[in-house]
């Protein structure tokens, strides 16, 4: 059983790049405070989205296809989407489903 104890995601910007923190467990409800915030700085301008996986132990498939929600909307407005710290398995999960083909790993 996987205890419901989710970190919050959290948020930097500085000039147009803007990093989110994905927290411990990418699911549902982090996953669309993260689309949310990714939206509102993709219209303000924002040309690179950089998510952080350092803390995510845990990707769900309804994070994932938050993910690929901003994906989508990054690349119709012509941003940059980078992943950086991802583990080992969440690696290997995103290139078996192709996202890699769409962002940069970092």
């Amino acid at each position: 059983m996987i205890a419901e104890n989710l970190s919050e995601s959290s948020f930097e910007n500085s000039s147009n790049t803007f990093v989110v923190h994905a927290g411990d467990y990418l699911n549902k409800l982090s996953g669309e405070k993260i689309e949310r915030e990714c939206k509102i700085r993709l219209e303000q301008g924002c040309k690179e989205l950089v998510v952080d996986f350092s803390q995510t132990e845990i990707i769900n498939s309804i994070g994932i296809s938050i993910l690929l929600g901003v994906i989508d909307s990054a690349e119709n407005l012509g941003a940059k989407i980078i992943f950086s710290d991802l583990n080992a398995e969440s690696i290997e999960l995103f290139e078996m489903l192709g996202l890699t083909k769409h962002v940069t790993i970092a």
